[in-house]
């Protein structure tokens, strides 16, 4: 159980957190609140909310402001609450920032700006802006197979240089990029990967910005400290032993509807509802991802009635 807050604004071990819905779609507030309760109750000091597997596209401005406040209520003084804000329009950007200050928030993560397609000017300027609207944190999350771009490493050394960007969220996997801003920066850096969670950190990353920590948060919990304190026998045992419920929450389907089938199944969740368009799974795709966890020696129930929304026959 974390007692007290990290010394960074974002933690070591970060779940970036599903958006729990009713059956009827709407965001279950208290479903939120009661999960971010259980991650930081095992071992989570950092919380995404409204991330990308919080289905941020597709939740409406005022809902990611009341998930703010309500993992923030819930969690604060325990864990690092990490808002969401970043789109892909520069001042709606800015708009989510002042709305995560409002609730409460501790610091913001910002996606590349995806679908535009900008220069690296353009990704310098948006994040610039973004950064000087606020004096809340900045985790900048690198991940060029959502955003269509990546940042060029010489753009993340620059934006390192501006004092409210503390942190990259590194979803790129390229070892050699991530080596260089090690070197050349201050910045915190997190994998992005939850497979890359171990070679990251033994070049001197922090921790990691996970999905399949909502499922196993004991497990990364152990292997973010043993990695932290040198215990690489330790930290590879556990990322081997990792290895099948990474590849059972992260490969088969998006990360969002996984996570949600594996919490349902463990009880964690009442309901396994997305929103369009994410659709429910289909018993035929549920079934790798129940082997890979077979294979991890992972023995869950079958799933009860669920709340889910859009179920496919």
């Amino acid at each position: 159980m974390v007692e007290t807050l990290p010394s960074n604004p974002f933690g070591t071990l970060v779940t970036a957190m599903v958006t729990p819905f009713t059956a009827d779609g709407a965001v279950d507030l208290d479903g939120a609140a009661a999960l971010a309760s259980r991650l930081v109750d095992d071992g989570c000091d950092g919380l995404v909310v409204s991330g990308t597997t919080g289905e941020t596209s597709t939740l409406e401005d005022s809902e990611k402001e009341d998930l703010f406040r309500v993992v923030a209520q819930a969690v604060g003084g325990r864990a690092r609450v990490i808002a969401g804000t970043g789109t892909n329009h520069t001042s709606h950007s800015v708009e989510m920032a002042h709305r995560a200050v409002r609730a409460g928030a501790d610091a913001q993560l910002v996606v590349t700006p995806y679908y535009n397609k900008p220069t690296q000017a353009g990704v310098l300027a948006h994040f610039t802006a973004v950064a000087d609207a606020t004096d809340l944190p900045i985790m900048v999350y690198d991940i060029p197979g959502r955003s269509g771009i990546p940042i060029a490493t010489e753009t993340m050394i620059r934006l390192a240089d501006h004092p409210a960007v503390l942190a990259l969220k590194d979803a790129k996997a390229d070892f050699g990029e991530v080596t260089r801003v090690l070197a050349n920066t201050d910045l915190a850096v997190y994998s992005g990967d939850d497979g890359l969670t171990l070679p990251w950190m033994v070049a001197g990353a922090v921790g990691v910005v996970s999905v399949t920590a909502h499922v196993a948060t004991a497990q990364f919990r152990a292997l973010v400290d043993a990695a932290a304190a040198g215990d690489f026998a330790t930290a590879r045992r556990i990322h081997f032993e990792l290895d099948p419920v990474i590849r059972a929450v992260m490969t088969h389907l998006p990360g969002a509807i996984s996570a949600k089938e594996i919490l349902h199944r463990q009880g964690t969740l009442a309901g396994t509802a997305v929103r369009l368009p994410l659709v429910a799974p289909t018993q035929a795709e549920l079934e790798p991802v129940f082997a890979d966890l077979a294979e991890a020696g992972w023995d869950l129930p079958p799933a009860a009635p669920s709340q889910a929304a859009g179920a496919r026959a």
